[in-house]
């Protein structure tokens, strides 16, 4: 009986190495390595069997000029989910390879179920290696889709049997929940190992270019909110999705992080019913709150995530501090550019912030990145430090640079449009965003300022 050899893999990167490190040579992690069995086999059979081979010969690819290849646009697989076409980039892409990663529990299988049940024109297979066919069962139930649903359920871990039966179906979109789960014969390592997870999701690609199925992989989340296996699995999936939110909450977005086919930066949100996952067409209605009377230290910022406009509440605090080292907290905003915002209105403007607690939070728990949202965070902490609430129809898109100028933001258009379609009725904007910009087509007040002290003015006299 042969030896069982093992190796070391990197958790991180997926880095091999014959004896335990401390560091990863690759990506420079610390106590990365684990020791895992391996079999070397020089003449592998490939799990999913090869389309080049036809007729016990096997074609040879060979290099051609790249303005002599013939290229025909992809004929995309749309979906009754228009905020999952939105992020996929406008439909699914025949024979791609998705991962779509999450926290537990927060509805990556929901979703995942609620997708094949809503394609009764495409033949789906949905392998589960966690449930039961009696709990997806219930599942579906609960979701109330279509019940002529042409949805198959299989529950199996081993690649080898799950290929035999992709072979007998021919399905037309191919679900794996979750990757983890699986298991291949080639490799001796357990189930959810860096070589195992690497070795399945490999198979399944071959799978998915050589039979032009598209395929949606389901991957659990580390602590630090990146998808658990090596780094290596983002890189040979052709789109990775990001399910976000939280538990207590009811809305979830599904986040772009890589796209082939499409852009990287493009968001679904969705509430969390009880028959299901919504999709919520207009989420700017969702991100304001509705109050009864103005309140202080409250702006709406008109910002772009992917293409989509949204129009959020920045929401702001700042209270005398009861303690020697003031408090400075932010909830979905940057903290360091808090910081950096706080710095220009001390140095610049003679706002006396640093013996104050400042908190921010943007409502509706999203993750903001915009730099354009600047002029609403520092309009809010101002608001709230001078007690002086805000116009409740005001809404600001600008960044703001050290020296207190308003810079100028990209797509300063959809932005407004977006503004002027909720009823707003005046928005401020840098004046260098003004050049080219038709304001008479608008019906809203386009209030452009070149510096803080311009906004001050005319929001605080």
């Amino acid at each position: 009986m042969a030896k069982a050899k093992s190796a070391y893999f990197c958790q991180s990167c997926g880095y091999e190495s014959p004896k335990w490190l401390g560091q990863c040579p690759s990506c420079k992690q610390w106590n990365s390595f684990v020791e895992e069995v391996v079999e070397k086999i020089s003449s592998r059979v490939p799990e999913w069997r090869s389309a080049t081979t036809m007729g016990g010969q096997k074609r040879v690819n060979k290099a051609a000029v790249i303005h002599e290849i013939v290229y025909n646009e992809e004929q995309r697989m749309l979906t009754p989910d228009k905020e999952f076409n939105r992020v996929l980039g406008g439909g699914i892409v025949p024979g791609s390879l998705v991962l779509i990663g999450g926290e537990p529990g927060i509805g990556k299988s929901t979703l995942m179920l609620q997708l094949a049940l809503s394609m009764p024109q495409a033949k789906v297979l949905y392998i589960s290696g966690e449930e039961s066919e009696q709990q997806i069962k219930m599942r579906a139930e609960r979701l109330a889709q279509n019940a002529k649903a042409n949805c198959y359920i299989l529950t199996e871990t081993s690649t080898q049997n799950i290929f035999k039966q992709l072979e007998a179906i021919a399905p037309n979109i191919v679900v794996i929940d979750s990757i983890q789960t699986l298991h291949s014969a080639q490799i001796e390592s357990a189930p959810g190992s860096v070589s195992q997870v690497r070795e399945c999701t490999a198979e399944l690609l071959r799978f998915a270019k050589e039979t032009n199925t598209p395929v949606f992989i389901v991957g659990h989340i580390t602590k630090d909110g990146s998808i658990a296996g090596p780094k290596v699995l983002e890189h040979m999936v052709d789109t990775v999705l990001q399910f976000e939110g939280d538990r207590h909450h009811v809305y979830r977005i599904l986040r772009s992080v890589k796209n082939r086919f499409g852009s990287s930066s493009e968001l679904g949100i969705y509430e969390m019913q009880g028959s299901g996952l919504r999709e919520v067409s207009n989420p700017s209605e969702i991100m304001i709150s509705q109050r009864d009377a103005p309140s202080s230290g409250v702006a709406i910022a008109a910002m772009l995530e992917g293409m989509r406009p949204l129009l959020i509440e920045v929401q702001a605090l700042v209270s005398n501090s009861a303690f020697g080292t003031p408090q400075r907290s932010s909830t979905g905003f940057d903290t360091k550019r808090l910081n950096m915002l706080l710095a220009v209105l001390e140095k610049r403007f003679g706002f006396r912030l640093s013996a104050q607690d400042v908190f921010l939070n943007i409502a509706g728990g999203l993750r903001v990145e915009d730099p354009a949202i600047d002029l609403a965070v520092i309009a809010a902490i101002i608001s709230s430090q001078q007690d002086i609430p805000l116009p409740t129809q005001l809404t600001f898109a600008g960044e703001v640079g050290l020296s207190g100028e308003i810079r100028a933001v990209n797509r300063i258009e959809q932005r407004i449009s977006e503004a002027e379609k909720l009823g707003f009725d005046c928005i401020f904007i840098s004046k260098y965003n003004t050049k080219g910009l038709d304001a008479k087509k608008y019906n809203i007040a386009i209030r452009p300022v070149a510096t803080l002290e311009d906004v001050f003015r005319a929001l605080f006299g």
